[in-house]
Formats: structure tokens, sequence, C-alpha cells
């Protein structure tokens, strides 16, 4: 089975084998992992961030798939790699490169049971609804403002639909459990990560790992409830 592994940010030391250890265990022995980063113009650079992260987790080779800003994933260059990490950087930017070739995108994760893992924006895009940012619904302050993703109001577009939620990120960190609130309002159902905390998605379920909390929402009912999960636990 394809596995899913979503990271709500952060760059602890401590908490890397938590957070990317279950990642490439799936992706198999010294695996090759496409690493697609948002080229803003430092996109080297950014990749090395992740790159080392991960060559200190497990044995691999991280393999830069540079996307640049305002354009769209070519899904052959990601070859024949063993896995994929999608890293961080402006949120609606990697929706738009990305969720015109989801079917795409899925089929190729799907030919070869290649996990996924998605980093901060990575995490929010593999929702089938992806919040991409905005600060304020109607009019009204659900978030702070550096949250936004140079966004003004919330904005939740459709993207890769990889996992059953609709993600927020950088919750703890950056307060966006509101915002994640004030998408699933109505129905659906919601996750919020803190920084340095994982969900790792497979065959038998969803566990917490990492050092922070996992915030799970249920907006189906005439209010919405929230769920604080911390590493070890198992999502219902």
């Amino acid at each position: 089975m394809r596995t899913v592994h979503l990271i709500g940010g952060g760059w602890d030391p401590s908490a890397t084998a938590a957070v990317y250890g279950p990642f490439l265990e799936a992706a198999g022995t010294g695996p090759g992992v496409a690493t697609l980063v948002l080229d803003e113009g430092d996109g080297e650079a950014q990749f090395g961030r992740w790159a080392e992260v991960l060559r200190r987790t497990a044995p691999c080779e991280p393999v830069p798939v540079l996307v640049p800003l305002g354009g769209r994933l070519d899904v052959a260059a990601l070859g024949d790699a063993d896995a994929l990490l999608v890293c961080g950087g402006l949120t609606p930017a990697y929706a738009e490169a990305l969720a015109p070739v989801a079917g795409e995108l899925r089929s190729w994760l799907s030919s070869g049971e290649r996990p996924y893992a998605g980093f901060s924006a990575g995490a929010a895009v593999a929702a089938g609804r992806a919040v991409v940012g905005g600060w304020r619904a109607g009019g009204v302050r659900v978030c702070p403002e550096d949250a936004a993703e140079d966004l003004d109001e919330v904005a939740v577009v459709g993207s890769l639909g990889l996992v059953p939620w609709t993600v927020d990120v950088h919750c703890a960190q950056w307060g966006t459990l509101p915002r994640l609130l004030t998408a699933v309002a109505g129905g659906g159902r919601g996750l919020a990560l803190d920084e340095d905390t994982a969900v790792h998605l497979d065959a038998d379920g969803a566990r917490v790992a990492g050092h922070g909390t996992a915030w799970l929402v249920d907006g189906g009912g005439p209010a919405a409830t929230v769920a604080a999960l911390r590493g070890g636990a198992r999502l219902p």
C-alpha cells in the first residue's frame, strides 16, 4: 500500500527520526527520494536543507525536483524515484503546481507503491480540499495575519486527495486551528499539525509521532469537536 506522511513543519533535530523515519522506512533500502521544492530563486539551497535532514535520518539519496514559482509539476521529472517528499514554502503556489496533475501524480505514487511525505505546504496540499492560506473569514480575523500566505480570506481549493482530512499546519506555533475550524465548518474533517509533529497513514490506520499535537476536527455535527492527540496516539 502507498503510505502518506504529513509533517506540520519544524526543524528540531531531536524529532527527525519520529517525523521522517517511517516515511524512509516505507521507501525501502537506500531509496531515491524525489524532493520537490517550489523554486522562488533559492531552490537549490532549500533542497539542501531537506536533503541534509533526510540523510541524517536514514541512508537515502535525495534528488532535487525544482518547480519554478508559477509553474506546474511535470510528473515525468520524478522519474523512477522510490518516494516523494513535497517540501514547504508558499502553499497557494504549491497547490497551483500540483493540483492540475493530481490524477497523474496519484497514478505515479500507486504504480510503485511509493510513499508520499508532505512538509508544511506539502502536508496541506495532500488533502482533497486544501487550506492554502488566508487569515480572515467574512472580514473577521480567525488567525494571525503572519499565517496568511499572502491571502486575505481563508481559501480552500481542490488538491491531491491523498488523505481524508483537510489539513492545516504550524498549528500551535502560528495559531491556525481557528482557520481549520472555519474551513470545515458545516461538514468535513480536519487535521491541524503542530511543528515537529507528523501523522503517518498506512494500511493499519493513522498514528501521531513527534513532539507536538495533532488536532483532529470533526465539523459534521451541530458544533465542531476537537480532539488533541499526542505522539503514539491512533486517529479514530
